[in-house]
């Protein structure tokens, strides 16, 4: 599995809400093979220097730049962080503070400072994870596993007691070897959701609230997963096999195919829910509206194209302008737009530009009418 550092919406404000002078943002390439870890090493290293360069061209004191680039450096030399490396990396930098983030998408070169950090891939990464955990259950054991958009599956540890195997082994026997008691029984129903709670509480530590949770469970444990689940993301499809039956690569494709279809339904349902709420006025797909909105809290759900690379500034109203080439002031705009939705509480879904509506590169559902925000 490739690493990657997503991180959680509320450390994600926080860096979105970072003011100082400098905020150093780089972006790169990596990747997972060591061999090109010197020469990625080096490419970082220029882009440091140019990180400098532009620092001393604006109005930030010696000592915080001087220190600001001094923590960059350190992750030259940093032997640790360079053994297990992704496709990416962003570092934000101020005299402060340093950040690491290795993503499994790949980015462009380029260093930017600025009063803030550029936190767009970061955005992107928490908005678009295409990622989903499989449970496998059944009476011989349990596992859990994760994919992402851009690696297969992967095992993550449950810590469960030594004795779990027993539990069912009870519920057939009743503590008796000799004396096996009928299937189907309330005790065994019970023995069964105690069973499968040991393992969904574990799956509840691990997984995070908003990634889907997808079983492949044996038919006399589905019911009682589900009798004792609590995660909210646990679909309702799971995957139709024995769970100690299909390989990784079967069971992957099969949790794709799931997690596919449930994207689809749920991008089906937001369109048809836009369209009803655009004929009420509340629900636009003009970039201009939309960032007017965001800055106006008005906006309750977002979906914005991960694939937008226009840049440009959005001032406290919402008032944008169009940038023809990247400047130190600018920013992505949709990850501009996106960032004040959730700043402000709404709900961000990226998707790829076939996905949007009518060719916008944001599509907006909305709290309250345009007319009634303040310009």
């Amino acid at each position: 599995m490739l690493p990657a550092d997503i991180p959680q919406t509320d450390h994600l404000l926080e860096l979105v809400e970072m003011r100082g002078i400098p905020s150093i943002t780089i972006s790169l390439p990596s990747s997972p093979v060591p061999a090109d870890h010197e020469r990625i090493r080096l490419q970082l290293r220029d882009l440091i220097d140019d990180a400098d360069r532009q620092a001393k061209e604006t109005s930030v004191g010696r000592p915080e730049r001087e220190a600001a680039i001094a923590r960059l450096r350190s992750v030259l030399d940093d032997d640790d962080f360079w053994t297990h490396q992704s496709r990416s990396l962003v570092l934000l930098a101020s005299a402060e503070r340093l950040e690491t983030f290795r993503l499994a998408n790949r980015l462009t070169a380029r260093a930017t400072v600025s009063d803030r950090f550029d936190t767009g891939p970061l955005l992107r990464a928490v908005t678009f994870p295409r990622r989903a955990f499989v449970v496998q259950i059944s009476r011989g054991g349990a596992r859990l596993t994760e994919f992402g958009a851009d690696h297969g599956l992967a095992e993550r540890d449950l810590s469960l007691p030594s004795d779990h195997g027993l539990i069912l082994e009870e519920a057939d026997n009743g503590g008796h070897a000799d004396f096996p008691r009928p299937q189907g029984s309330t005790g065994d129903r019970l023995e069964r959701e105690r069973f499968c709670r040991v393992v969904q509480d574990e799956v509840v530590r691990i997984v995070p609230r908003d990634v889907p949770v997808i079983l492949c469970v044996s038919t006399d444990l589905e019911p009682a997963y589900r009798a004792v689940n609590t995660h909210p993301a646990l679909l309702e499809p799971a995957i139709d096999a024995h769970p100690d039956s299909p390989g990784d690569d079967d069971l992957e494709e099969r949790a794709r195919s799931i997690l596919d279809r449930h994207e689809e339904e749920v991008l089906a349902a937001w369109r048809e829910r836009f369209g009803s709420l655009e004929a009420q006025g509340l629900a636009t797909t003009s970039l201009d509206d939309v960032a007017v909105a965001a800055s106006n809290a008005a906006i309750d759900e977002l979906l914005f194209d991960l694939e937008s690379e226009t840049e440009g500034t959005i001032d406290d109203r919402g008032r944008l302008e169009r940038a023809e080439t990247p400047a130190p002031d600018s920013t992505v705009l949709v990850d501009e737009i996106a960032a004040r939705v959730l700043r402000t509480g709404g709900t961000v879904r990226a998707a790829r530009g076939d996905d949007m509506i009518a060719g916008s590169p944001v599509a907006a559902t909305l709290r309250f009418p345009l007319d009634q925000m303040a310009t």
